[in-house]
């Protein structure tokens, strides 16, 4: 059975780790935990159910309007409330606590639009899975890891080589000096929000097409996004996928000894010890501060 608890941490740690890595993406520049980035999950989920289900669109379709979807509702949390706040001075505890009341907000417009009930991005009969070493995966959770790991490779790939991500990677470390060389720092924070935020969407898209929908589906990965970008290293890209697979994989091998209720405990039980033993993560940097 071990392979099969592996097999299964590997796809949840995909999702993990894409939504890990679309926060990592805005906190790079903006530099608070923006909690709503939960809820953009959430509606890329809920958007990918009203083109696929209710209207019929493909599911390629469906998936890419999903993350555009999700991508301007980011831009327009940034634009319309962080970027006010941030004219203002704001201090990031005051960021952090308009992102939890985005969050609310938009969790319960979801609710009024689509109501409590669960919901399914499934579509046709549950088709037999494929055997591989004694592991059982099924079409859908095969679409689920390959999208995954492509859209981290690609993101990698694009924070490293293109013009943009350069940009973005000058931004992050000095928001003033890339200024003074002529990069615009409020552009390249609303893309990437854009960005990050198309991330979560699918995401949400792709966790729908294997369990169900619910407008509270967006607080526990969040949480555990979270933990994935503190266990891989706050602001650290690679350290944001390293971050969600490692929770994946955990959570899911330590229910082949512990009851399923425990998979959050264990991810807790994770957060606790690399606070503790090693508060910079997998691939984190000591600050002076740490070393004093």
């Amino acid at each position: 059975m071990i392979q099969q608890f592996i097999l299964n941490g590997l796809i949840a740690g995909g999702i993990y780790a894409l939504v890990a890595l679309g926060f990592t993406v805005i906190f790079r520049t903006v530099k608070f935990f923006h909690l709503a980035h939960g809820v953009v999950y959430t509606t890329g989920a809920y958007i990918g159910y009203t083109l696929a289900i209710q209207l019929k669109l493909p599911i390629v379709i469906a998936f890419l309007f999903a993350m555009l979807s999700a991508a301007i509702l980011g831009i327009l949390i940034d634009r319309i409330v962080y970027r006010p706040l941030r004219k203002k001075k704001a201090s990031n505890l005051i960021l952090l606590l308009a992102s939890f009341g985005i969050f609310i907000f938009v969790q319960n417009l979801i609710q009024l639009i689509y109501g409590a009930q669960i919901l399914s991005l499934r579509t046709g009969p549950v088709k037999e899975g494929y055997e591989i070493f004694s592991a059982i995966i099924t079409p859908i959770q095969i679409i689920i890891l390959v999208t995954s790991f492509v859209l981290m490779i690609t993101l990698w790939i694009f924070i490293r080589k293109t013009k943009l991500g350069k940009a973005m990677r000058a931004v992050s470390d000095d928001p003033m000096a890339a200024n003074i060389v002529g990069i615009n720092p409020e552009r390249i924070i609303m893309i990437s929000f854009a960005l990050g935020s198309a991330l979560a969407g699918a995401a949400g898209f792709l966790i729908g097409m294997e369990t169900n929908l619910e407008p509270t589906m967006g607080f526990n990965i969040i949480l555990k996004a979270i933990i994935a970008s503190i266990v891989g290293g706050v602001g650290s890209i690679p350290g944001a996928m390293l971050g969600g697979l490692f929770i994946g994989l955990s959570e899911n091998i330590g229910i082949a000894w512990l009851p399923s209720a425990w998979k959050d405990v264990i991810v807790f039980v994770i957060l606790i010890i690399f606070l503790l033993i090693r508060p910079q993560g997998f691939l984190g940097i000591k600050t002076k501060k740490e070393n004093s």
